[in-house]
């Protein structure tokens, strides 16, 4: 015969699936010889057996739970419903994961109108048995009946005002009597059924509820956001009560076995003297902290001591325990592993392994990569109240308070004189990169993750939220509406670029903390790891910050961005408004130096470590101004100065606007293409990076440049931009004295590149994968508008798994990558590959490279952190499971 109904000390904690975690735990600490009060699990399968049978108990589950409540009242000596000596149980939900919106605990089942006579005669204290009966009647209504509680709550402060009682242990056991009548009546009024007063009846009518919770709506829409699967079920358990709430001998508190903030090796909690457990959640008195119960009770607090310090130890990480002390004596209700901070699980990570209690292999996969994002950015504080204004994408971590602008140049002025501002926008340009600068955040209400104001804000490590269309700018009357909520100029507003979030009003911060655990835990990661993690850096500032960071390289250097200062774009803009070769060489002279210089900054603070360089890859026209707005500037100098020069100018440049608009300029004159038509472009980017090199290498420093060429799809596109940097290099070897013979690789971004990849590395010494590109050509999505009109849409309605732009679809673009990797190597075997996308600080995309056999991932300077860790969770994560594969061939 199956078992579903297992003994606390029948199971273990290996059991999880089967009893849930609560019950695992309950019989983990029955097994190692805690006092926990004793009982049994109904398991997840009794759950799944409960919806196969159409909602009902089947007779086989319906035995062996009264089987197990006939072992329960022979252990404790007590009878359920007995007048005389009555055992009363709690009953509470535990399923495989920790699940909020499961169905609420149940204390004191059991009590019906004769066993609470049973209770006042044992206890020697009526108004403690009718005080427990009261909790019972209600928390049952609440719960199973589904009576609200609100009725209950309203029928007693009407009494204690009729009484003249101010909190409810004035209430005698008199008084008590007359408000569980009122509260049966209610249950009368509100169920048309008596309150039931067989105590079975009590308990199988509680166990439906608890299968039934495990599909209601607040568990679905948790399950669904934690991608927990619907087959698991609900477990139930069933203890024997013990009361907290039984004189100032008694108590009830939750503790954790180190601070949870902190991470800081001290017990940490709160407790109450005389209560039970749903008095400290319910915040009706104010709880003590946990150690002034050392003088209240100190061998108590000695003997809880010792469990906290037992229990961590078993379990080798921090606990959180719920505990009641009943008359003078300990037991312990529940142990689970506690939720922590960011800064709290890097201290106890590391404390534990220098403490003996877990290894380094451990305490690295303790901490969760993402975590480290907390520390490495201002947030906000969150014991203070959001007042959540609008929504938009997550672009670039951190937190930020300010008053609205609208205008690049007044965030400049506003930003110069001290004065912290938000630049909110419909879109961001080149021509806005000083507000950006001078901004504490931005916000645009278009643009995905890859706008140009989300790439900015993160390679500044500044917070950023994009496409936020709930966002109604009027530029004009310089203010945004969100539904009926108008924000004007100057206004304060917070915003979360962690999460997407726009807040009203300023909310205090919290900054970064990097603690000497936090660099020791990192070390220990690179010990571990065998994935290279590099960033990506456009600048030197950028590129400093990732060295201090620990890269160990940069991994992408978007030349683009170096165009978009503002001093530069005039020249841009004359660069591409060239209507012959001699006139567009000359731009190209003056742009030379200051590409040069910025190079030899990034190679001079990478300080000998790799960098990649990509070779132009823009549409040009993100260089000039906006077509809407030209058209009406030329509109009116048409009516207003016909003749003036202006007009003139504006005519030639909207005429090229014109020329060079593009129905898809993702997939129009950018990358490679760029450079196959005009070649004069690529070549002065290709003499500025070798000039560079030999100016740094004469100041006696180690450089180590790779040239990288995008969006190549077929190897003549290759073979053609390879030999124009050669010749480059020549022609520079030639002016300098000083070989060079530097590897030139590709960005592998479209599909056919992938697919053709053996072609490919012929003509390449390594492969990058552009992995934003590469899930757009695979997918066919635009990524700015597939995240602003239907990508939330289909992740919510799980038509995708993921936003493929955040973390790598493996199934699909994972195995574009793969085919790379392999076709690559057969043609090269020593070939050097990476991936330079968003992806690359993305940790099960990270783990994912790792297995993949890539070389190296690249990310944003503020992620490298979090891949280093990723990196090094992903190598022992593998070797875990060749060792398991291993002993499993041996056996």
């Amino acid at each position: 015969m199956k078992k579903f109904v297992y003994l606390f000390n029948e199971g273990h904690s290996g059991m999880k699936d089967l009893l849930g975690g609560k019950g695992a735990n309950l019989a983990e600490m029955t097994k190692i010889g805690l006092p926990v009060p004793f009982g049994f699990t109904i398991s997840t399968e009794a759950c799944n057996d409960y919806y196969d049978a159409g909602k009902e108990i089947s007779t086989i589950v319906k035995d062996q739970i009264l089987a197990g409540l006939a072992n329960l009242e022979e252990k404790t000596g007590k009878r359920l419903g007995d007048p005389t000596n009555p055992l009363l149980v709690s009953v509470r939900s535990g399923a495989v994961f920790s699940m909020p919106g499961m169905m609420d605990t149940i204390l004191n089942l059991g009590m019906n109108d004769e066993t609470v006579e049973g209770i006042a005669k044992l206890t020697n204290n009526p108004r403690f048995a009718y005080d427990s009966y009261r909790r019972f009647i209600q928390m049952f209504s609440d719960v199973v009946l589904e009576v609200d509680v609100y009725f209950f709550e309203q029928l007693l402060e009407e009494f204690r005002e009729e009484k003249g009682y101010s909190s409810d242990p004035e209430l005698t056991a008199e008084d008590w009597k007359e408000v569980i009548a009122g509260y049966k009546s209610i249950v009368k009024k509100r169920t048309k059924v008596e309150f039931p007063e067989d105590p079975k009846q009590q308990l199988f009518l509680s166990i439906n509820s608890v299968f039934d919770s495990w599909n209601n709506q607040r568990a679905i829409v948790y399950r669904r956001l934690n991608k927990i699967p619907g087959h698991l079920g609900t477990a139930v358990n069933i203890q024997s009560m013990v009361f907290g709430n039984m004189g100032n001998d008694s108590g009830t508190g939750v503790a954790f076995t180190r601070n949870p903030s902190t991470g800081e090796s001290v017990l940490y909690g709160e407790y109450l003297i005389n209560a039970q457990g749903e008095d400290v959640v319910a915040g009706i008195r104010t709880p003590q902290p946990i150690h002034t119960l050392q003088g209240e009770m100190p061998e108590v607090f000695k003997q809880f001591s010792e469990t906290c310090q037992h229990l961590e130890q078993h379990y080798k990480d921090m606990q959180d325990i719920e505990f009641t002390v009943e008359r003078g004596k300990l037991y312990i209700l529940q142990t689970r592993t506690g939720k922590r901070t960011a800064q709290a699980a890097i201290r106890i990570a590391v404390e534990m392994e220098e403490e003996g209690i877990i290894d380094k292999k451990t305490a690295l996969l303790r901490v969760d990569p993402d975590q480290l994002n907390q520390l490495l950015h201002r947030r906000i504080d969150d014991t203070f109240e959001r007042k959540l204004l609008a929504k938009g994408l997550p672009a670039s971590p951190g937190a930020a308070t300010g008053r609205v602008v609208f205008d690049a140049d007044e965030a400049e002025v506003l930003g110069n004189e001290g004065k912290k501002v938000i630049l909110v926008r419909p879109e961001t340009t080149p021509d806005d990169i000083h507000g950006i600068v001078a901004a504490q955040a931005v916000v645009t209400s278009r643009g995905g993750m890859t706008s140009h104001a989300a790439v900015v804000a993160r390679g500044m490590g500044k917070a950023c939220i994009c496409g936020c269309e709930a966002l109604k700018i009027d530029l004009r009357e310089k203010q945004f509406m969100v539904g009926d909520t108008v924000v004007n100029h100057g206004d304060i507003i917070t915003i979360d670029g962690g999460n997407g979030e726009i807040m009203l009003g300023e909310i205090p911060m919290i900054d970064p903390q990097l603690s000497d655990e936090f660099q020791l835990l990192l070390k220990w990661a690179d010990e571990e790891r065998r994935l290279g993690v590099r960033a990506n850096a456009d600048n030197p500032e950028d590129a400093k910050k990732a060295f201090d960071f620990g890269a160990g390289g940069v991994g992408l250097c978007r030349t683009e961005h170096m165009f978009m200062d503002p001093k530069r774009i005039p020249i841009v803009q004359k660069m591409i408004m060239a209507s012959n070769y001699d006139d567009r060489k000359e731009a190209l002279d003056l742009l030379l130096p200051m590409q040069q210089g910025d190079f030899e900054g990034i190679f001079e603070a990478m300080q000998g470590l790799p960098v990649t360089i990509r070779l132009l890859d823009p549409p040009l026209h993100e260089f000039l101004p906006d077509k809407e707005e030209l058209i009406v500037d030329v509109t009116k100098l048409q009516i207003t100065d016909p003749e003036s020069k202006e007009l003139k100018e504006k005519e030639l440049i909207l005429k090229k606007v014109r020329q060079l608009d593009e129905f898809n300029p993702m997939l129009g004159l950018r990358g490679c293409r760029l450079g196959m038509i005009h070649p004069e472009i690529y070549e002065m980017q290709a003499k500025a990076i070798y000039y560079a090199v030999a100016k740094v290498v004469k100041k006696g420093l180690k450089v180590q440049p790779e040239i990288m060429i995008p969006l190549v799809g077929h190897v003549n596109e290759l073979k053609e931009m390879r030999q124009l940097v050669i010749d480059a290099a020549r022609q520079v070897q030639e002016e300098t004295g000083m070989a060079f013979n530097y590897p030139i690789g590709t960005m592998i971004e479209i599909p056919r590149a992938a697919l053709t990849a053996d072609k490919i590395a012929e003509e390449a010494d390594f492969f990058s994968f552009g992995t934003n590109d590469l899930t757009q050509t695979t997918f066919g999505y635009s990524r700015d508008d597939a995240e602003g009109k239907f990508l939330q849409a289909y992740t919510e309605q799980k038509v995708l798994p993921e936003n493929p732009f955040a973390v790598l679809d493996q199934d699909g673009v994972g195995k574009l990558v793969e085919t790379g990797v392999r076709l690559g190597r057969q043609t090269k075997p020593q070939l050097k590959t990476g991936i330079c996308g968003e992806h690359g600080g993305e940790k099960s995309s990270i783990e994912f490279c790792y297995n993949a056999g890539l070389d190296y991932v690249s990310c944003s300077p503020y992620r490298v952190p979090l891949a280093r860790l990723a990196a090094a969770q992903a190598t022992i994560r593998k070797d875990l499971k060749t060792v398991e594969k291993e002993l499993q061939t041996q056996k």
